[in-house]
């Protein structure tokens, strides 16, 4: 038996998937079958074949046949205004003395480079800096969040979520919550629509501490929402592995096998969408693809679930308000089947992508890379957020 992310679902795009498993799951991403098979490789002994969004690197720039940057013909699949990047990616700058360099450093500076790459939004990853950078070393404040908005403001940027703080106690303690409503405040006075976290909800695969998760997270969002500010979680790959919610169970009680949903899945399903929001993180949903594609059954036998991101987001639709633009070339030496690399330099195919999740005056896609800083060369992140920018910008909705 074949399921494609939600077992139980056979209904609209899902039920076009008659195929066989690898064909199937090809043509419903719009890759080429020379490519899709070029790119896959076995990773268990009759198991399936690693799926992948195929695009090749040099058709990552030429994939809108010589639309360029930013011009040309064709629908523009992320609006200028939806242009992000999460901060995470040029931390380096930011964290940059500006006594001992003359590139830029520090909130401001980077704000403004930024600006001139052309980027409309920021996603903050903290609010820390170099102790020597307008504003001091820490922001995370009402009267820094006031300095930090005062910046956005004169470059011409929105902020667009915070990866910050989440409470960790549950039932939550006076001071955690208070904490919480603090960024809350912070969140408000930097116009945001939107705060969250880097992590996962919880590092389990048991349905019971999901359940415990999706009331913490409920109970968050309530308060988030009377301060007008959706919360959302952000996904790594063991997110979307296999839920353990089916018999028998293990000495400590505990189920060894799976109904075959995902865990993020079933997160979704049991949090209040009026409450709790998500942002995926298209690089690590990629990674989750390659990696988790098989589950063991209630009945023991070994059933094939491959993971489809954008249908995933499609199914959930508004649940979904920001992306982590993230890119990867295919690596099926290192477990993970991708390797990080900057946006549109890579394989994920973000043409197919963004078509297919649509609402792109909705969307909010950050354009991240973990690596972009390097120890060797000081102006690489910002010269690498230009490039990504410059490929997201030229994204262009195919012809038919």
């Amino acid at each position: 038996m074949t399921s494609y992310s939600d077992p139980s679902r056979t209904t609209g795009a899902d039920a076009a998937l008659t195929d066989t498993p690898d064909e199937a799951l090809r043509r419903s991403l719009g890759v080429a079958r020379r490519r899709f098979l070029s790119t896959c490789t076995a990773v268990a002994a009759g198991a399936v074949a690693a799926p992948v969004f195929g695009a090749s690197p040099a058709l990552a720039h030429g994939r809108d046949h010589g639309h360029g940057h930013g011009h040309g013909r064709g629908q523009v699949l992320v609006p200028p205004h939806k242009r992000g990047i999460i901060l995470y990616t040029v931390r380096d700058a930011t964290a940059r003395d500006p006594l001992a360099s003359d590139l830029p450093s520090g909130f401001r500076e980077v704000f403004k480079q930024l600006a001139r790459h052309g980027y409309r939004q920021v996603e903050f990853a903290g609010y820390n800096q170099h102790a020597n950078a307008p504003g001091g070393a820490s922001l995370e404040s009402v009267e820094g969040a006031r300095l930090l908005r005062s910046w956005l403001d004169e470059y011409g940027l929105r902020a667009q979520g915070n990866h910050g703080f989440i409470p960790s106690s549950w039932p939550l303690t006076a001071a955690d919550k208070d904490t919480f409503k603090k960024h809350l405040e912070i969140a408000n006075i930097l116009g945001m629509d939107h705060m969250g976290t880097g992590g996962d909800p919880t590092g389990s695969s048991y349905r019971a501490d999901w359940d415990v998760a999706a009331d913490k997270w409920n109970a968050l969002g309530e308060i988030a929402r009377r301060e007008g500010i959706k919360l959302y979680t952000h996904n790594h790959d063991s997110a979307y592995g296999f839920l353990l919610d089916r018999g028998p169970l293990d000495d400590q009680g505990r189920p060894t096998r799976s109904s075959g949903i995902r865990k993020l899945e079933y997160f979704l399903k049991v949090t209040d969408p009026k409450l709790v929001w998500l942002e995926m993180d298209i690089f690590w949903a990629h990674v989750a693809q390659y990696k988790f594609h098989t589950y063991t059954a209630p009945d023991g036998s070994t059933r094939r679930n491959v993971f489809d991101p954008a249908g995933l987001v499609t199914r959930y639709n508004k649940r979904y308000p920001l992306f982590h633009a993230k890119d990867g070339v295919v690596d099926t030496s290192n477990g993970m089947g991708w390797d990080m690399v900057p946006f549109g330099t890579g394989d994920i195919d973000y043409t197919t992508f963004f078509s297919r999740v649509g609402l792109s005056n909705y969307r909010n896609p950050m354009v991240e890379d973990d690596n972009s800083p390097s120890a060797t060369d000081p102006a690489q992140s910002l010269r690498e957020a230009k490039i990504s920018y410059d490929n997201m910008a030229a994204l262009r909705r195919r012809r038919r």
